[in-house]
């Protein structure tokens, strides 16, 4: 009797096993999207990766890529790439970068870096670092500003920049510098962060922190005007420094920075939410949004940087911006000299990447992840 019961036992066990088994799915791998957008050109020397931020809280960044050589845009790589990472890229993209032969990536509101093979995509290792912003690279070292804190409270701490060993990713050294910091530029040995305050409403920031490289220690603050956002540096060792305003009465603006002086030199009443410099000219982008109005006024800029002077107010001549919603990024091609710019439209849904010939008329256009936004070429 003792017997029979032993064997029941383990049929029954081996019942429940079997039927767990049956349930048991492997992670789902979210598909990679391949399309033709170009003829193939082996000619071409460069490729890119795009990142796709996705809406906060929502875990939808992506990541994408183009290769110029055989035309083809893949979507989604990063999950495809790496199957084994079952919660995906994760909660808002905020940068991207390649140093070396590493992908950099922050992913904001997850509080981590992830870093990549560059020429693979394939998963490398993560740096912790709390509700990180944007990357830079010099020497060596990646600077990754942030907030420090957690988006929320008008008492929010003073944020860092945090410099990291690319070849350990290991974090070496933190330097304290403004409320919530964003962008930075490298430039005669200081590196330059912008200041925002951008999530305290009414207590704005309004300083350039600027920090010796080789003490890594904050030296001074240049004020420049409220809730600051990106920094490019010319070749002329000027800075372009972004003003976000209030959205009520202050409007957004740019300012030239000397950095010799570390002084503002020339003030430029333009909208100005994000920009790339290509050795003379500045192509800007501008989404000025009023809640009063509750709308956005865009505008498409160019500025000569040598002279400083406004080239074009809008480099897109065949009426496409007609078709742009909310313009995101901007890159150009440094090769092709084409202009890329992203639609984010509503930012939960997939968005357009359009491509324009440098006279500024489209070539093609192509449908990407959530909120397209930041680039990163490689050749």
């Amino acid at each position: 009797m003792r017997k029979i019961k032993h064997i029941k036992l383990l049929l029954l066990f081996a019942l429940i096993t079997a039927v767990l088994s049956s349930c048991r799915k492997d992670p789902k791998v979210t598909p990679e999207e391949i399309t033709g957008i170009s003829d193939p050109d082996l000619a071409q020397k460069s490729s890119f990766y795009l990142l796709n931020e996705g809406n906060m809280n929502m875990n939808k960044a992506s990541l994408d890529f183009f290769d110029h050589q055989t035309g083809v845009y893949r979507r989604n790589i990063f999950e495809y790439t790496n199957p084994e990472i079952t919660k995906g890229l994760g909660d808002v993209g905020n940068d991207i970068g390649i140093y070396g032969s590493k992908l950099y990536i922050i992913v904001n509101n997850s509080h981590q870096v992830e870093v990549l093979n560059a020429q693979t995509a394939k998963h490398i290792g993560t740096i912790d670092i709390v509700n990180c912003r944007y990357i830079t690279f010099y020497n060596g070292k990646a600077y990754v500003s942030s907030y420090q804190s957690r988006i929320e409270g008008n008492s929010s701490a003073n944020g860092y920049v945090a410099r990291i060993d690319t070849a350990s990713l290991q974090i070496e050294k933190t330097v304290t510098v403004g409320r919530q910091p964003e962008e930075m530029a490298i430039t005669g040995g200081k590196l330059y962060v912008a200041n925002s305050g951008g999530y305290d409403p009414g207590q704005y920031e309004s300083t350039l922190s600027v920090v010796d490289l080789n003490s890594f220690t904050e030296i001074k603050r240049i004020d420049v005007a409220i809730n600051l956002h990106r920094v490019k540096a010319d070749k002329y060792g000027d800075l372009y420094v972004t003003s976000r305003g209030d959205s009520y009465n202050i409007p957004s603006k740019l300012f030239v920075i000397d950095t010799g002086t570390d002084a503002i030199k020339k003030t430029f009443d333009i909208a100005a939410t994000n920009l790339c410099i290509d050795n003379d000219l500045a192509y800007i982008i501008g989404v000025q949004f009023s809640y009063p109005l509750q709308k956005n006024t865009i505008s498409y800029a160019v500025l000569n940087v040598k002279d400083e002077s406004i080239v074009s107010r809008n480099f897109i001549t065949d009426g496409t911006e007609q078709s742009i919603v909310r313009p995101q990024g901007i890159a150009i091609d440094p090769y092709t000299k084409d202009i890329y710019v992203t639609d984010a439209k509503d930012f939960v849904t997939p968005g357009t990447l359009y491509c324009f010939d440098r006279n500024g008329r489209k070539k093609w256009s192509v449908f990407t992840g959530d909120a397209p936004a930041h680039f990163a070429f490689i050749n």
